[in-house]
């Protein structure tokens, strides 16, 4: 038995927009435009104080057909360390564990069960020989977990499109969807997905469109998959 999902990871950039503004409903609606099952969401929370969500709780379960899962031990963030998790409405969710990820910045990634995948959601670091070592973090927490198919997916902000990913590559395909970064003159692949043997990639690609390419400094990338 196959079952078909449609994964994203969008960096929100807090819901700032190329034009300065604060706009969470534009993001969200940029969300909903995807038709994703599951999206991971990177600066899902403001960086200072207590870091309250840029992405309100209210406003997804007023205008989408997600929920977010519960990360936050604050009261006011959606997400661990800005990274959040939007599943679709009907979609179970099993265990979830959160990662503080080695590095100079604070760093974290989140594992969630969902249905019969493991998705697990990051934004890594702006160093790469620190980003090497939170993938290898990534891959210790995973290495103590049952088997199961397999996504890491998010912001790894690495720019070379050969190198940088080398902790994963005997584990995962790696596979970036395309160019998302900058949105408003795409240069860069930062936003990609890692993807283990027992998930089939079917086709995958980036949003653009008006508002995508105004809301944040990234745009969405998708994949469909097949998880057997």
């Amino acid at each position: 038995m196959s079952h078909a999902f449609r994964l994203a990871s969008y960096n929100l950039r807090k819901c700032v927009g190329l034009d300065r503004r604060r706009a969470p409903f534009r993001s969200l609606e940029v969300i909903n435009s995807i038709g994703a099952d599951i999206v991971a969401l990177q600066e899902a929370d403001r960086r200072l104080g207590k870091r309250p969500a840029a992405l309100p709780h209210e406003l997804i379960k007023s205008y989408s057909g997600f929920t977010p899962l519960d990360l936050d031990d604050t009261g006011v963030s959606l997400g661990w360390h800005g990274n959040a998790i939007l599943v679709r409405d009907g979609l179970q969710v099993g265990d979830i564990q959160r990662l503080t990820l080695p590095g100079l910045e604070p760093r974290g990634a989140v594992i969630a069960q969902i249905g019969p995948l493991r998705l697990v959601a990051v934004h890594l670091g702006l160093i790469r020989r620190y980003r090497l070592k939170q993938m290898s973090a990534v891959l210790a927490a995973l290495a103590t977990l049952p088997d199961l198919p397999t996504v890491i997916t998010g912001d790894f902000n690495e720019w070379s499109p050969a190198r940088g990913m080398e902790p994963l590559q005997n584990h995962f395909t790696i596979h970036a969807p395309g160019l998302s970064f900058h949105a408003a003159r795409p240069v860069a692949a930062l936003d990609r997905f890692a993807i283990s043997k027992q998930v089939h990639l079917k086709t995958a690609g980036v949003i653009g469109g008006d508002q995508a390419n105004r809301a944040s400094d990234h745009l969405p990338v998708w994949a469909d998959v097949e998880v057997r």
